[in-house]
C-alpha cells in the first residue's frame, strides 16, 4: 500500500491511547476512518477530533461476536471492504497460574484475542473477495515475544495473536493484503488503570506503581502509532516498539538463552516500579 490517501481504515479501542493515537495518524495520511470502542465518552472525542475523516463510529465489545457480527453488517453497507483492519482493542492482566481465576481467563483471551479474532473473520474477508488488497494491524506485545512470571493471562493472548497473525500473514500474502505484528514495550498509555492484579496483597498500590513505571518511560502512543503506519506502508512482519522491545526481539534471534532472565528483570520493572 503507497498511500492511505482516501483509504478507509477501521480500529478497534479507538477511543484512547494507542488506539486513538493511531486514528489521528491515520487521519493525518488522508484515511477515512471506521472506529469502534466500549467507551462512549471517547469515542464521542475522537469523533469530533476527525471531523468530516469519520465515515463511522460506534460503541462496541470486540469480545461479543453478535455484537461484532451487527457492527460489520452495517460497515458493509457503506464500503464493500475496509482497506485497513487494526485490531488494536485490549486488556492488561497481571497474575500467575494459582491467582488467575478462569473468568480472568475469559475476560482477557476474549478481548485480546477472540477479538482480534473477530476481526479477522469478519473483515478479511470481504477484502479477498474484493481483490483489491489491503492491510491487517494486529497488537501484540513485548509480551508475545518472551514473558516472566505473573503475567501469565495476559501473555498467553499476546503470544496468539503474534502467531495468529504470522500464520495469517503467510495465507493472505499470495492475495495481495498485508498482515503486520505490532509489539509495543512498555507504553505511556493509561491501560494499567484497568489492568487486573491478582495475586498482591495491596492492589491499589501495586497499581499506581505499575502506572508511574509505564509513564516515567515517556514513551508515547503517539510513537507506537508512527510506526503502524509506517508497518501498513512498508508491508513491514513484525515490528518491535520502544527500546525494550527491540532488545528483547534481537535477543530471542541471536540470544535465547539470556531471555527468562531478561523476562524477570521486565517483570519487575512493570509491576514494582
Amino acid at each position: 500500500m503507497k498511500t492511505l490517501k482516501d483509504k478507509v481504515a477501521l480500529v478497534t479501542g479507538a477511543a484512547s491511547g494507542i488506539g486513538r493515537a493511531t486514528v489521528n495518524a491515520l487521519a493525518v495520511r488522508g484515511a477515512r476512518l471506521i472506529v469502534c470502542d466500549v467507551n462512549r465518552a471517547g469515542l464521542d472525542a475522537v469523533a469530533a477530533e476527525l471531523g468530516p475523516s469519520l465515515l463511522l463510529s460506534r460503541r462496541v465489545d470486540v469480545s461479543d461476536r453478535a455484537a461484532m457480527r451487527a457492527f460489520a453488517d452495517e460497515v458493509h453497507k457503506l464500503v464493500p471492504a475496509v482497506d485497513v483492519l487494526v485490531n488494536n482493542a485490549g486488556v492488561g492482566l497481571s497474575g500467575g497460574i494459582s491467582d488467575t481465576t478462569l473468568e480472568d481467563w475469559d475476560w482477557v483471551l476474549g478481548i485480546n484475542l477472540n477479538g482480534v479474532i473477530h476481526g479477522c473473520h469478519l473483515f478479511i474477508p470481504p477484502m479477498r473477495r474484493r481483490g483489491a488488497g489491503g492491510h491487517v494491524v494486529n497488537l501484540s506485545s513485548l509480551l508475545g515475544i518472551t514473558a516472566g512470571p505473573g503475567v501469565l493471562g495476559y501473555a498467553t493472548s499476546k503470544f496468539a495473536v503474534f502467531g495468529l497473525s504470522e500464520s495469517l500473514r503467510a495465507e493472505l500474502a499470495p492475495e495481495g493484503i498485508g498482515v503486520s505484528t505490532i509489539c509495543p514495550g512498555m507504553i505511556a498509555t493509561d491501560i494499567i488503570k484497568g489492568t487486573r492484579f491478582r495475586g498482591v496483597d495491596n492492589v491499589d498500590k501495586m497499581r499506581q506503581k505499575t502506572d508511574e513505571t509505564f509513564h516515567k518511560r515517556s514513551f508515547p502512543p503517539e510513537k507506537v502509532a508512527q510506526s503502524i503506519v509506517s508497518s501498513i506502508l512498508h508491508d513491514r512482519a513484525v515490528v518491535p516498539v520502544a527500546p525494550e522491545a527491540w532488545a528483547t526481539y534481537y535477543m530471542k534471534r541471536f540470544a535465547p538463552s539470556l531471555l527468562p532472565r531478561l523476562g524477570r528483570v521486565l517483570a519487575r520493572r512493570s509491576q514494582r516500579g
